[in-house]
């Protein structure tokens, strides 16, 4: 039985994480300090997430556990508190995502994922008819961690095309998509991330009736995510990879530049303030 079957279920996962994280550390006498030294993390960020206030990513684990000698128990722990918060369709596009080199995706209706903050993917998440409250925040939890692929060593590329009519979608008030569309156009600030508008008045229809993403995989073919209304299909059959690709590159071809972009977002963004 894994510790998390054994926890008080009124204890947070992460801070359940956290404290097994300590646990092994101390077992084999390693400071925090010293830690840090063997592994390419600040001892600040693990202090962070021994005390269960840091979501830790994939390669924070798996150099946490092998330094520590866990022999995969602490990255096993951190698989069963990710993945048992996504939908069961959605668990197989985690680990593709964080192996990625290249992300690309396409969203008509809502935020990417990768890029939604933390109380815009909350007003997303709660729009599910009957979710719990404890659902939600399981969810939520899970949809922030995704972002964590960002903090590897050499995180993914990625680009990001959304419909215009995304920024001026009320989610969450006003405070909230202020909030969104501020992370937005720091997010550009980075040359890891690419964001580009498609514009309203241009009435594209390519695309319209649900999101993608694509994944591009060192030494194995592109695989891709496409979404619908209950669930999502996760494919690399070349005729689903070709016809995605397809659909992205007539949807990158009407977008905007990225420097016309953030003027969009910017404008957007008057509009919540």
């Amino acid at each position: 039985m894994s510790a998390f079957q054994e926890a008080d279920p009124s204890v947070k996962p992460l801070v359940l994480l956290g404290a097994e994280l300590r646990k092994h550390r101390k077992r084999t006498g390693i400071s925090i300090e010293r830690l840090a030294e063997v592994i390419p993390f600040s001892a600040s960020l693990i202090g962070f997430t021994e005390r269960g206030q840091r979501r830790a990513g994939r390669s924070f684990m798996e150099h946490y556990d092998k330094a520590v000698g866990a022999g995969g128990e602490l990255v096993r722990l951190w698989e069963h508190i990710t993945r048992s918060a996504s939908p069961r369709w959605f668990r197989g596009w985690l680990d593709i995502e964080q192996e990625a080199h290249t992300l690309h995706t396409w969203e008509p209706l809502v935020i990417p994922g990768l890029l939604q903050i933390e109380g815009y993917a909350r007003a997303v998440i709660r729009g599910e008819p009957g979710i719990t409250d404890g659902q939600a925040e399981k969810a939520v939890a899970a949809r922030v961690e995704r972002q964590m692929v960002f903090d590897r060593a050499t995180p993914p590329l990625f680009r990001a095309v959304i419909d215009e009519g995304v920024l001026y979608r009320p989610i969450g008030g006003k405070e909230i998509m202020r909030q969104q569309l501020e992370r937005l156009a720091q997010a550009i600030e980075s040359s890891r991330i690419g964001i580009q508008i498609v514009p309203m008045e241009l009435g594209v229809t390519t695309g319209i009736l649900g999101g993608f993403m694509i994944a591009q995989l060192p030494g194995s073919p592109d695989m891709v995510y496409i979404e619908s209304a209950t669930n999502g299909y996760v494919s690399s059959r070349p005729e689903d990879v070709e016809a995605i690709h397809a659909r992205y590159d007539a949807l990158r071809a009407e977008a905007q530049p990225e420097r016309a972009s953030i003027e969009l977002i910017r404008k957007a963004e008057k509009l919540w303030i």
